[in-house]
């Protein structure tokens, strides 16, 4: 095998800089200043991102198609030989990198926003507690989320999604004396459970399926160890497996449940909300760049089996928009920031997974790239308001911040234009490819035009709330209270900073897409090529893209409704509020839902969570009652009860028998004990007694014998 460069060789340090550091700052970190902790970890980050580039440029000089590079790093688990398909096969799963584009993709999102993030902690940590702590939990992450992307197999994949998980718990209950904190972790490492079991069934069935969980044998020996994508580009062209196979639908619906977890869909969204409790730079870190990026992620390695499964596709997109409308139109009444951002970013994974059931996987991936920029840069703007606010959160004790927060304001302007899909803003490429791919009606894959009009009507929510926020925070007048209005000013230049690069990004980081609007092929989609073997081609679902007439009235469309939404907020936030309580009385029953947010949580507590409590309760119950009751002090009586007689029998029976084994005989030789005093006086006058009676005997005898002779 050929060298493949310096940076390709040593992959395994993109996740193990982190790693290090991540062990270091957590058993060492207290000793060190904060200066040192910010500089080690925010370090470890930026070599694990110039290493990402070198391994990208590296992979880069290869041929288009043949873009992928494994390393070996040990044999993890290997079984030996297993059942599958009806056939037995060598099973064997790595410690192993995989890099190909849409790792890339992925490696690149985040270190290059994770290293932006670990910058602005430096600023907004400095004040608070457990400093050394945070650092250590988001290296951590680091690591935990580069093994997942960059795994060649699923049980390596696993091994990050738990470790996501983890940190995800640990960053979100940082503030761990606070009850509502605590209850929010909670929430997130419960509900990512059911997810996890979704994911592990799907690789067990895919094990059985295939008889590997390697992704790809492609750089090494196809021959010994196959990776799915061979094994099931051999079983399609054999038909052994079909387009619609139940065990494809099967694996393609389990998998989704852990993406639909991971990344926050209905109804499984309920975690996300509560992750706004966790430290700003750490909530940034999850929606943007790690943990509901995952979700995406699986799917889109997966997207062979995806496309030769058309009925999970269905089910993706469906989800999909549903979540994406009805985030949206929660995120439109909430008044406290990071709320209104939690919710968004709920919306703009209904996008994706409405790309990935629509077959737009190259643009679902684009979508997660673009948003990673824009909504960091919201959440990190919002945190530096809010660092400016003292905490304050609710965005109706806010406003007039345009002058006194300059470079916060710009930047957040940006990133609220991004997210709404401004054009050539970063947002506007991604998602228009997503709502164009949705356009397209197909009687072969069953897609519906409902989705594309849900779409685009979420687009115009998406403009509504997002100006609803940068008015009310931002741009309108001010509702700061008189004692707070004199020291505002922008954050320290290490908050700054990272605002200023990811809003160049949020501009930028679509304009690969430029070929699109006249007709091109997409320059990204091209690079990622999900399947370079053509493994779904011919045989899976065919997805049409849209003639350019379409795609531009998809465009035209969703600008208006964007334009829309930017019109009803300035009108009802900016120019005329009263008009706010005359559509919340005409609309009692959405007013009541919406800041309730549909009840959803209200339904948990109902159905799931007072049901184990009750449970819980009635468990209690039978064991104070019956175990405790019956069992324990039941048995505790019978014992006492059974002492008690055996105590009497002892008592009576069996040491009775014994004081009269031992006190009968006592009896029987009182008499000789009144002779055996032993008193030697007592005894010579009973010898004495003896003799005289003995003589008087024997007198008396002689006596009667002598009479007796006359």
């Amino acid at each position: 095998m050929t060298s493949s460069g310096y940076f390709l060789e040593h992959l395994w340090l993109v996740p193990f800089f982190p790693l290090i550091t991540a062990a270091f700052m957590l058993f060492f970190g207290r000793f060190l200043p904060k200066l040192a902790v910010g500089l080690f970890c925010a370090g470890s980050v930026l070599l694990a991102l110039i290493y990402s580039v070198g391994a990208i440029f590296n992979l880069s000089g290869l041929p288009a198609g043949q873009r992928v590079y494994q390393q070996i790093l040990f044999e993890w688990v290997t079984s030996g030989a297993m059942p599958a398909s009806g056939t037995v096969v060598p099973f064997v799963a790595d410690w192993g990198y995989l890099l190909d584009p849409l790792s890339c993709v992925m490696i690149l999102v985040v270190t290059g926003v994770g290293f932006l993030i670990h910058i602005y902690s430096i600023g907004y940590m400095a004040n608070k507690g457990g400093y050394y702590r945070f650092f250590g939990y988001l290296n951590l992450f680091m690591f935990a989320m580069l093994t997942l992307v960059l795994a060649n197999n699923l049980l390596l994949l696993f091994v990050g999604w738990e470790g996501v998980s983890v940190c995800s718990y640990l960053l979100i209950g940082f503030y761990f004396d606070r009850k509502s904190t605590v209850d929010a972790g909670k929430k997130a490492f419960l509900v990512n459970r059911i997810g996890d079991a979704g994911l592990l069934l799907a690789i067990f069935l895919i094990a059985a399926t295939f008889g590997t969980v390697r992704f790809t044998s492609q750089w090494l020996d196809a021959l010994s160890y196959p990776g799915i994508t061979e094994t099931l580009a051999f079983m399609t062209e054999h038909g052994f497996l079909t387009t619609g196979a139940p065990v494809l639908v099967s694996i393609a619906l389990l998998i989704f449940i852990g993406a639909a977890v991971k990344s926050a869909q209905l109804p499984l969204h309920i975690w996300l909300p509560g992750t706004t409790e966790g430290p700003v730079p750490a909530t940034a870190l999850i929606h943007a760049a790690t943990t509901v990026t995952a979700g995406i992620y699986v799917i889109a390695r997966m997207s062979a089996i995806y496309e030769l499964a058309p009925m999970a596709m269905n089910v993706v997109a469906a989800i999909g928009v549903l979540t994406a409308i009805f985030a949206a139109s929660i995120a439109a009444v909430q008044n406290d920031m990071k709320k209104v951002l939690a919710y968004s970013t709920i919306s703009q994974l209904g996008f994706m997974f409405l790309g990935l059931g629509v077959g737009a996987f190259a643009a679902s991936v684009f979508h997660v790239m673009t948003h990673a920029f824009f909504k960091a840069l919201l959440f990190l703007g919002a945190g530096s308001v809010m660092h400016a606010l003292s905490g304050e959160q609710d965005i109706r004790k806010m406003g007039g911040l345009w002058k006194t927060m300059p470079v916060t304001s710009w930047t957040f302007l940006i990133a609220t234009l991004a997210i709404c899909g401004a054009p050539f803003f970063a947002g506007f490429f991604s998602m228009n490819e997503i709502l164009g791919r949705a356009s397209v009606s197909s009687a072969e894959t069953n897609r519906h035009l409902a989705l594309w009009i849900v779409g685009v009507i979420t687009a115009g929510l998406t403009a509504l709330y997002m100006f609803r926020v940068f008015f009310g925070a931002i741009f309108g007048p001010s509702q700061i209270s008189p004692e707070m209005q004199e020291p505002i000013q922008d954050s320290p230049r290490t908050m700054i900073a990272p605002l200023v690069v990811l809003a160049v990004l949020s501009i930028v980081g679509g304009w690969m897409a430029f070929p699109v609007l006249w007709g091109g092929a997409s320059p990204f989609e091209t690079f990622l090529d999900l399947d370079p073997r053509g493994v779904a081609r011919g045989v899976g679902a065919r997805f049409e893209t849209p003639s350019l007439g379409a795609a531009w009235l998809s465009i035209l469309a969703s600008l208006a409704m964007a334009a829309a939404g930017c019109w009803l907020a300035r009108k009802f936030y900016l120019r005329s509020p009263e008009l706010r309580e005359k559509v919340a009385a005409s609309w009692p029953r959405l007013h009541r839902l919406l800041p309730h947010e549909f009840f959803v949580g209200e339904i948990y507590d109902a159905v799931f969570v007072n049901r184990v409590k009750d449970l819980s309760t009635a468990i209690g119950l039978f064991d104070a009652k019956v175990i405790d009751g019956l069992g324990v002090r039941g048995f505790t009586w019978f014992v006492r009860v059974c002492s008690i007689f055996s105590m009497w029998w002892d008592q009576w029976v069996v040491d009775g028998l014994v004081n009269f084994a031992g006190k009968f005989p006592r009896l029987l030789s009182a008499p000789i004990r009144m002779f055996q005093t032993g008193v030697f006086s007592s005894y010579a006058l009973f010898v004495l007694l003896g003799l005289a009676i003995l003589l008087g005997y024997y007198g008396y005898h002689m006596q009667v014998w002598v009479r007796s002779l006359h």
